[in-house]
């Protein structure tokens, strides 16, 4: 799989900014923009992402202002499982080269179901980490509803004592592009494909085909190559620098 992909792969997304998104990314660029490469490998990148059987794998990432006849037009609506899709969502994270496990979820993800598999698969990993010497990790979330809710916030209380971890509570809305776990994402789909290309042809029940999504997921998630990991996390001060040319704007990332 050429690496270049993970460049030219992202799920459709349509955000509008407004005033006070643009503030607080650009805020939240300020506060970063002397990481270097060395620090953003110190970061734990998570998120869900949700696997269609048919899921385009040339669609791009693009910010755009429109009217909400546009917004809610049909050909507009992509990047979500619509009724009567099969898909398979997931959760995966990973930091600096190394990839943290990857997670089939069944049904939304709740407050309750974040938090499990947070404490089932985050916290091991993290601490497989530190046996290794890499600690000092920030775990990176956006402001999903789940991500935020009382539950989390009770979790995260403990569990950052506990494992020695702390949290990046000022992660700017409406932000894909300083997420580098999107673009992993991303390679992760293209891979799917290319690796599986009778992926969106699978037939039987909702069930068996979740299943041999999850499976074959996992196998091209284990797959991924450290160099790939390696230039996401090489890209994050261009990225940054990017985002403050841009006042907190559009990016082309």
């Amino acid at each position: 799989m050429h690496e270049d992909l993970i460049w030219k792969w992202r799920a459709v997304k349509r955000t509008l900014l407004t005033k006070e998104c643009a503030k607080k990314r650009l805020e939240w660029g300020l506060k970063y923009q002397h990481y270097t490469p060395k620090d953003w490998a110190k970061i734990a990148w998570s998120d869900e992402s949700t696997i269609q059987k048919d899921s385009a794998c040339q669609q791009v990432w693009f910010f755009r202002h429109q009217t909400k006849e546009e917004k809610y037009a049909p050909q507009n609506v992509q990047g979500k499982a619509r009724d009567g899709d099969v898909y398979q969502m997931v959760w995966g994270c990973f930091v600096g080269n190394k990839l943290g496990p990857i997670v089939s979820i069944d049904g939304s993800v709740s407050g309750d179901v974040y938090t499990t598999v947070l404490r089932d698969n985050l916290l091991p990993f993290l601490d497989a980490l530190g046996s290794d010497g890499i600690t000092d990790i920030t775990f990176q979330q956006d402001n999903a509803r789940a991500h935020t809710c009382k539950k989390a916030k009770a979790f995260f209380s403990i569990a950052t004592t506990e494992h020695g971890f702390t949290v990046m509570d000022d992660w700017p809305p409406y932000s894909p592009d300083m997420n580098l776990i999107e673009n992993l994402w991303a390679h992760l789909k293209v891979g799917l494909h290319r690796r599986y290309p009778d992926t969106a042809m699978l037939s039987g029940s909702p069930q068996y085909i979740r299943s041999c999504i999850a499976e074959r997921v996992h196998e091209v998630w284990w797959s991924i190559v450290e160099e790939v990991l390696t230039r996401l996390i090489d890209s994050m001060p261009d990225r940054v620098h990017a985002l403050i040319k841009a006042r907190g704007w559009y990016t082309k990332y």
